[in-house]
């Protein structure tokens, strides 16, 4: 019998929605090539940095990538402030890289998605977030490619 371990790199990747009320995780594969949804974290019941350590740590991420909301002529508005300041207590919290991606239109498009797969209004709520970190995450993952 061979006694012996594989080791591969991992290459899994957390994708983060920030928001007011929710925030959207999604993971990829190990391989780094497919986002999935994860999780919403409701912030008024807990530290959404907190959560994100958790869960990066419990999946070996290599990083995380957190969408920045410009606006659609690139500028940056108070939405991004938001990201950019969640960016800087996520690098005080996490043991990997935090990349800043922009995010235009991934709620637009999760929104879509799904009443195209028959959610609709407010039976969305409740994944809206993870589907826009899943997108957000695949984009991500694609440039990489």
């Amino acid at each position: 019998m061979w006694d012996f371990q594989l080791e591969m790199e991992t290459r899994r990747v957390l994708g983060i929605d920030p928001g007011e009320v929710r925030v959207g995780v999604a993971v990829s594969d190990d391989l780094g090539m497919l986002a999935h949804p994860l999780e919403t974290i409701d912030v008024s019941k807990r530290d959404p940095c907190e959560r994100i350590a958790e869960l990066a740590a419990e999946r070996a991420a290599c990083a995380v990538i957190v969408g920045v909301p410009r606006n659609m002529d690139g500028s940056f508005g108070p939405a991004a402030e938001k990201s950019r300041v969640l960016i800087e207590k996520l690098r005080a919290c996490v043991e990997c890289k935090v990349i800043p991606w922009d995010e235009r239109l991934t709620t637009v498009s999760a929104q879509r998605v799904l009443r195209e797969a028959g959610r609709k209004g407010k039976n969305q709520r409740s994944v809206i977030d993870q589907a826009a970190a899943q997108i957000l995450l695949q984009s991500w993952l694609d440039s990489q490619a």
